[in-house]
């Protein structure tokens, strides 16, 4: 083990990081990209530097632990803004709106009617037509508040 490590050179390190790429291709999460990254930074500035296999092994480690944070921060704050926000939140798309009781709510439950969807309410007890306003969403059951 210890004859192969010394024999660490360039293109171990080229080879090492198309392959972790590969892996991504067919098991994506976006992680082993930035390893396989990792590795042919250390590949390219091996061609020009000669150092021990210890310091390519140390460099490779802190380019991995250092481009996986550094891709969460760049990914989270380039976030276009899209013109559906509420695609996957219908429910959240609601809040605000003031809708009429389809069936009244008891004991905390009832349901109203939107566009050609019934929804489960949840709020005060109201009887059937009340007016009642959307003040959040929890999964697919609406709180409401009377009008």
């Amino acid at each position: 083990m210890n004859a192969l490590l010394s024999q660490l050179g360039t293109w171990n390190w080229l080879i090492l990081g198309v392959v972790l790429m590969a892996i991504e291709t067919f098991a994506p999460g976006v992680f082993m990209l930035w390893l396989g990254l990792a590795a042919l930074i250390v590949g390219v500035l091996s061609f020009g530097i000669v150092w021990s296999w210890q310091a390519q092994v140390i460099a490779f480690a802190a380019l991995a632990i250092a481009m996986v944070p550094l891709w969460r921060y760049y990914s989270g704050h380039n976030a276009k803004p899209t013109d559906k926000p509420f695609l996957n939140k219908r429910a959240e798309g609601f809040v605000g709106r003031v809708f009429t009781l389809d069936k009244p709510i008891v004991d905390g439950v009832g349901t109203v009617k939107i566009d050609d969807t019934v929804w489960r309410v949840s709020g005060p007890d109201a009887p059937a037509g009340s007016q009642v306003k959307v003040v959040g969403a929890d999964g697919a059951s609406l709180r409401v508040e009377l009008v």
